[in-house]
């Protein structure tokens, strides 16, 4: 996190007028669509945690059916719950206390298919935009040739290729399990053998919701950066921005550190296409940290505030007869 926030305070207010940055800001976000554009930002925000939100309920009904709103109202408490946890695991637990009669160890594993195929989706994309970036913006590198580019493709095809294989044979990893498992440990079998229960077609049903989901966070990203005037190409854009999301899946972070964190990888990768262009200057790089920042208040701090509202009614504690 210090190096993180040293990093971004050298790149913008090192031996520059604080005046000056607050200023440039300010020019920013005056312009007159800026309105029109974060009412849309605000909207794709509703629609990204909807589409987790029906994912959620679609893979929940295998365990205790659940409405929409409650479905909402669990995504939006795990947000809150998982704001001080590492990668933000502790959503898992925080939504599944929303059920009333499952088991919320079921709900816990029935969370992590959800999870994964989001992050199947995200090194996905990013390794597809990982072919085209290093083309892009490496060509004239030492180290580059054509046979990079190649084992590169070669290596993005056995990678996701691998991954989704084991996503769609998930169904076998609970038989799996049950071989390794201690005796003493069997009764959690019952909570494991849910996953098994999701057919091939049910799991490509997730990963086109966890397509979507990514298509409409990553366009909030692409708008807000236009919002900020940091004006680049949509392919050279969305091609970034998966860059940006799949460096971030590979670093462990904590919620509250992570604007931090994103700030620093965009500026790298978008300050990167600028500096390409000869027209990197501070004001593009005060877009790029208020893009990102906007971004991470409008995804993941409003959601979080949002979520408190329902953890209250969250059962922690159930008697064993309510779970039967």
């Amino acid at each position: 996190m210090v190096a993180t926030y040293y990093f971004i305070y050298r790149e913008i207010f090192k031996e520059k007028r604080l005046d000056y940055v607050v200023d440039s800001f300010n020019d920013l976000i005056s312009q007159p669509y800026v309105t029109i554009l974060f009412i849309w930002t605000m909207a794709l925000m509703l629609v990204n945690w909807g589409i987790e939100s029906l994912k959620w309920q679609y893979l929940m009904n295998k365990a205790e059916p659940i409405s929409f709103l409650k479905s909402y109202e669990a995504i939006l408490s795990g947000i809150s719950v998982s704001i001080f946890t590492p990668n933000r695991v502790g959503e898992w637990f925080g939504r599944v206390f929303i059920m009333k009669k499952a088991n919320p160890w079921k709900g816990v594993f029935i969370t992590m298919i959800g999870s994964f195929s989001q992050l199947l989706i995200t090194i996905i994309i990013g390794a597809i935009s990982l072919v085209f970036y290093i083309p892009n913006y490496f060509h004239e590198a030492a180290f580059y040739s054509n046979y990079l580019l190649y084992g590169l493709i070669l290596l993005v095809i056995v990678i996701t290729g691998s991954l989704l294989l084991i996503f769609l044979n998930i169904t076998s990893i609970p038989s799996f399990i049950n071989r390794l498992i201690k005796k003493r440990f069997a009764h959690f079998n019952e909570y494991i053998n849910v996953i098994s229960t999701y057919s091939t077609f049910e799991l490509i049903t997730v990963l086109i919701f966890s397509l979507l989901r990514y298509s409409v966070f990553a366009m909030q990203f692409y708008i807000l950066l236009m919002m900020f005037s940091v004006k680049i190409p949509f392919f050279h854009g969305i091609m970034i921005i998966s860059m940006i999301f799949f460096v971030m899946t590979a670093i462990p972070t904590v919620t509250l550190a992570e604007l931090g964190i994103r700030g620093s990888v965009a500026l790298q990768l978008i300050g990167l296409y600028f500096e390409r262009m000869g027209t990197l200057s501070d004001k593009i790089e005060i877009g790029i940290l208020s893009a990102t920042s906007t971004l991470w208040l409008i995804n993941l701090a409003f959601p979080a505030l949002l979520g408190t509202l329902f953890v209250y009614r969250l059962t922690f504690f159930r008697r064993r007869r309510e779970r039967e």
